[in-house]
């Protein structure tokens, strides 16, 4: 009998479909294809097939494969696929890969700084795909990853961001996945309804093609010539399985019920059995045939798990290496065995019903002890258990009955996958090793794994798990925990705590931090836990907040000197800098200079990103400059620090809506957003929706503003650092947009009042800058007010600036002294360069003082207020503009230009502009008086246009007309 069949059967419209992808990434169209089908449907022949392919055409083949040793271990199908890019010899040009090359170090251990926080996917992912391209050699790639469904979770975030970015590169990227729910299969099905991956789903083989593979198998000229009564059982017994097709065949033939003569194959015998029985039996006496030893040999492979190391192996049985190669070549020529291609000294069973029928003749003591010995070997050979090693080790041991050793090993696991920032994974190992050592009742070493475990859950945005471990933590207290164990664990939930915007939970945990080392005070523990209360007491809502986090601030500070602590020194001097910047700039630049001295001395990679970062921010404040940003957010790429990536993206966010780059903020605000609500990174969440909400303010989209604003509200906006921004930036601006002074001071009076009571280390929220110059204007402010505000720190960050140097000019102008008025102005819009929308709408603001005064150039602002605001669809602004201009007796030119924001069907009904700008407003059924002060025109003008809008369009009457606007707008 053929091991094989020499063709697929029935597999050619998938061949086809994958020889189609082939040819196009090798023409730079690249994709992705999952082959999806039940166990034993063919999917590795196939895909091996497709290998053949690809070698034959020039293309580059990398293969890697999910393991089901042990627990799923992080990234293992991409590392044993890349690593296959060294073992060939050629160099690899690794210049193209930026600041990614270090965070690659996660699958590519030569490449390892070990220095890195846990990054998200979509950075590796980005990586991963930057390796791919830099690796090819112009003839395409084939990234083979098979057994997805046995993958870990952290592979599965890298491949979701590789389906949606392979399309214009020359790599195909084909998965073998089966039908049985899995996390891969959902992915491959997303990428479908996406329209990024092909999904080739494999069906069992029709009653003729089973015919057809078994003629084959036989080496038959046809089915013809194959009994009719041995096709009626592989049809009836296969469901139309190949896999199950070729072992009944070979159980049939092993048990002699089908016999080759010189006539061709024979039944001989009762072909009805139990399949399964069958099935167990057929593998069982192919295993016998190889001997005592043999049995012994793959029964120690099959505890090991479907894939298995031959020196484990070896270490196990005692076996030489002529018996060990002996069995396992015998094995593979009796098709139990395969060698595991990319993996050398690596051997599989083809199979995993071949794994269940050896178990199925252990008992379980038997299987036990053979786990015991095989992590024994693996200790032994390689006592630091690096890699995957640990994690096989602590399968083996708890397979063994060995719980404590298990809990130990999977502690030691997870931690170690927690510091390569596989979150997945090292929440699923020290959850089980938590689990573990729990029931043996071991409360110092649960205590060690929880110590991992809480940031592990942070980081993976699971809070409500880690947050109801705070009960355990009570329980363990009282199970002869030390106290600074204890402490140093209720800091860590309260990190978590604060890592998720929860504030009272946090200062719960610390509170109880603070009991227990009442009963044995320790200094340094209590840094610690002053630390983190004080970014707590920061985001407390409270009028004293800012004292009371620098305070603590200064404690852990002055402690982390006497004791040496330099992470918390530099978390405690971030903090400081944080709180003296609204007061001394230079002072806040002092103690961030300290921390990145420190952070520097001390090898802290972190802590140096964690203060450029701070740094870079005040620089931003400042002057408006991101360049400290962008590098700081380098660096954060390169050591894979997530949650900075975000809060760096957040404040570009921002800094795209105030410079007018509206459609790169909105992208990168839906980018950003999408990977912060998933994280659950609730301050990152709520400074995006934030800057979101100013974007659709400065547009002057009330509607879109209050929806940001209505999400902004359900992350738990209300009180935190962020609302006086919302404000601000959001809503006194787009009440200043639509011609309201009134609102807009009515906003910024609220901002003041929440600043009273809950004050923000965030400044630009309008109190020293835009409220001054509002005031100023409204005669509610005078010198001595303007001179108060000056003295601030705050009123000299840029943003600010262009408000505080318009009332001066506005002052002065009232003062009399016109000329540096004028030359204020000019100040000003220096200042409000990069602001196009601030720096029109302050000239527009100052227009009436300038004339009302006698001095600058009021004509001349509110001509190019105008034609800015006509341009950009602001309505009530460009009205306003209008409006003054015809006061001061200056012309007001017409506008050629605007038709092409009006849509194609109101166009084609003749409507104009203006018609349009009253259609717009109609949707908020306003009066006609309404209308005409939006738009600065007469109640009678508005009547007209309304007639003429009733006439154009058909509408039945005024309501009517005013649903059509509600529609449009909607």
């Amino acid at each position: 009998m053929r091991s094989h069949a020499p063709f697929l059967v029935g597999r050619d419209p998938q061949l086809t479909l994958l020889e189609r992808a082939m040819a196009q990434a090798r023409q730079g169209r690249g994709g992705v294809v999952f082959l999806i089908g039940e166990a034993g449907v063919g999917k590795s022949r196939l895909a091996a097939q497709a290998v053949g392919g690809a070698l034959g055409s020039g293309m580059r083949v990398l293969r890697g494969r999910s393991s089901t040793t042990g627990p799923a271990v992080p990234f293992r199908p991409l590392t044993e696929a890349l690593m296959s890019l060294f073992r060939s010899g050629e160099p690899l040009d690794d210049l193209a890969l930026g600041p990614y090359r270090p965070v690659l170090g996660r699958l590519i251990p030569d490449w390892d700084t070990g220095e890195r926080e846990s990054s998200s996917m979509v950075i590796l992912g980005e990586a991963v795909l930057r390796l791919l391209l830099a690796a090819g050699r112009g003839q395409g790639q084939l990234l083979l990853l098979e057994d997805l469904h046995d993958a870990d979770p952290e592979t599965l975030g890298v491949l979701e961001y590789l389906v949606d970015n392979l399309e214009y590169t020359p790599v195909l990227l084909l998965a073998t996945v089966r039908t049985d729910f899995s996390d891969a299969l959902d992915l491959a099905q997303s990428a479908r309804r996406r329209g990024v991956a092909t999904l080739a789903e494999l069906p069992p083989l029709t009653r003729p093609q089973v015919d057809e593979m078994t003629a084959a198998q036989l080496g038959a000229d046809g089915p013809g010539d194959v009994p009719a009564a041995v096709l009626d059982r592989l049809w009836e017994d296969s469901a139309g399985s190949p896999y199950l097709v070729e072992e009944l065949l070979q159980s049939m033939i092993g048990a002699g019920t089908l016999v080759q003569g010189t006539d061709g194959w024979r039944a001989v015998g009762d072909l009805r059995r139990d399949v399964s029985s069958t099935l167990a039996r057929g593998i069982l006496r192919r295993i016998d045939r190889l001997g005592t030893q043999g049995l012994t040999l793959l029964s120690a492979a099959a505890v090991l798990g479907r894939r298995f190391p031959l020196t484990v192996l070896q270490r196990m049985t005692g076996a030489d290496d002529r018996a060990l190669l002996g069995h396992l070549h015998a094995g593979v020529a009796a098709r139990l065995v395969v060698p595991d291609e990319p993996a050398p000294d690596w051997y599989s069973f083809r199979h995993s019903p071949t794994v269940e029928a050896l178990f199925t003749q252990m008992t379980p003591g038997q299987r036990a002890d053979l786990a015991r010995r095989g992590a024994r070997a693996v200790e032994e050979l390689h006592p630091g258990l690096e890699g995957d090693w640990c994690a096989l080790a602590a399968g083996l041991r708890c397979e063994a009955g060995d719980r404590v050793e298990a809990g130990l090993l999977y502690a030691d696991a997870g931690g170690r996958a927690l510091a390569a920032g596989a979150l997945g994974s090292a929440v699923t190992l020290l959850s089980r090793a938590e689990g573990l050592l729990a029931d043996a009742g071991d409360p110092q070493a649960r205590a060690s794994v929880l110590e991992n475990l809480l940031p592990a859950l942070a980081e993976a945005g699971d809070f409500a798990r880690a947050l109801d471990l705070a009960e355990d933590l009570h329980a363990l207290g009282g199970a002869g925990l030390s106290a600074v164990r204890l402490a140093t664990l209720h800091a860590r939930l309260a990190k978590v705590a604060h890592t998720a915007g929860r504030w009272s939970d946090g200062n719960r945990q610390i509170d109880r931090a603070r009991e227990v080392l009442a009963t044995a005070p320790d200094e340094a523990t209590e840094a610690s836990v002053d630390v983190t209360a004080a970014y707590l007491a920061l985001d407390t809502p409270g009028s004293d907040r800012t004292q009371h986090a620098e305070k603590l601030a200064r404690s852990a500070a002055d402690t982390a000197e006497r004791h040496g602590l330099p992470v918390v020194a530099c978390q405690a001097r971030e903090l400081l800098a944080t709180v003296a910047r609204e007061r001394d700039p230079e002072e806040s630049a002092a103690m961030l200079q300290q921390a990145l001295a420190t952070a520097e001395r001390h090898r802290l990679p972190l802590q140096r990103m964690y203060a450029a970062t701070r740094m870079g921010g005040n620089t931003w404040l400042a002057e408006g400059d991101t360049s400290g940003l962008l590098a700081a957010r380098e660096e954060a790429l390169r050591l894979g620090s997530v949650s900075i990536v975000h809060t760096v993206d957040g404040i570009l966010i921002l800094d795209a809506v105030l410079r007018g780059d509206h459609e790169s903020a909105r992208s990168a605000a839906d980018d950003c957003l999408a990977v912060v609500r998933r994280l659950r990174l609730a301050p990152a969440v709520r400074y995006v929706l934030m800057a979101r909400a100013a974007l659709e303010a400065h547009r002057a989209d009330r509607a879109a503003m209050e929806t940001a604003l209505a999400a902004f509200t359900e992350w738990d906006g209300a009180g935190s650092q962020e609302e006086p921004l919302s404000l601000g930036l959001a809503r006194a601006f787009c009440a200043l947009l639509e011609e309201d002074r009134d609102l807009a001071r009515a906003e910024l009076r609220s901002v003041q009042e929440l600043e009273a009571g809950n004050p923000s280390t965030y400044h630009l929220g309008g109190t020293h800058g835009l409220v001054l110059l509002l005031d100023v204007l409204a005669g509610d402010a005078g010198r001595a007010r303007h001179e108060e505000i000056t003295a601030t720190a705050m009123a000299r960050m840029r943003w600010n600036r262009q408000f505080v140097l318009l009332a001066d000019a506005v002052l002065l102008g009232r003062e009399g002294a016109g000329p540096r008025a004028a030359a204020a102005v000019e100040s000003a819009l220096e200042v409000a360069r990069p602001y196009p929308l601030a720096r029109h709408l302050g000239l527009r603001l100052i227009a009436d003082a300038g004339y009302r005064d006698g001095w600058g150039d009021p004509v001349g602002w509110l001509r190019r207020a105008e034609h800015y605001f006509h341009e950009r669809d602001v309505a009530a602004v460009t009205g306003a503009c209008r409006a003054g201009l015809r006061r001061l007796g200056a012309p007001v030119h017409q506008h050629r230009s605007g038709t092409s924001r009006i849509p194609e069907k109101l166009r084609a009904q003749g409507v104009t502009v203006r018609e349009f700008d009253v259609f717009r407003l109609l949707a908020e059924r306003l009066s006609n008086k309404d209308i005409a002060d939006r738009l600065f025109i007469s109640p009678r003008t508005a009547e007209k246009h309304i007639a003429s809008l009733i006439a154009k369009t058909g509408s039945a009457n005024r309501a009517d007309l005013c649903a059509r606007s509600a529609a449009f707008r909607g």
